[in-house]
């Protein structure tokens, strides 16, 4: 219950953003939000879900018995890296493609208030 009410505020900001620049700053305003978005949105997605196969595939390597195996200093440092890394890759890097297709389905759906 606690982590859906603190998903409120980011929820809340995805559907009023696209609403409220265009309101204020007319169709084109919105049309560079989408595609600011949009970009940015694909590449940190693709950095997040890169950067956590990579995290995930250096424990596996040191598991296997490069650099130290396990138990070793380094295999702790990747045993981190893979906590970190496995929501970058599961989680975040995903839900920024929901994101993504949400401001885009938002923004046509409420064109009509912009122009």
């Amino acid at each position: 219950r606690g982590a859906l009410k603190e998903m409120m505020l980011p929820g809340l900001l995805v559907v009023l953003a696209p609403a409220i620049v265009g309101i204020i700053f007319k169709a084109e305003a919105v049309g560079a939000m989408l595609m600011v978005a949009t970009i940015v949105g694909v590449l940190l997605a693709l950095i997040l879900n890169n950067g956590g196969g990579a995290w995930d595939n250096a424990k596996k390597y040191v598991e296997a018995g490069y650099g130290g195996g396990k138990g070793s200093d380094l295999h702790k440092a990747t045993v981190v890296g893979d906590t970190v890394g496995d929501p970058f890759k599961d989680t975040a890097g995903p839900s920024l493609h929901v994101l993504i297709k949400l401001l885009a389905t938002l923004t046509l759906v409420l064109l009509p208030l912009f122009l």
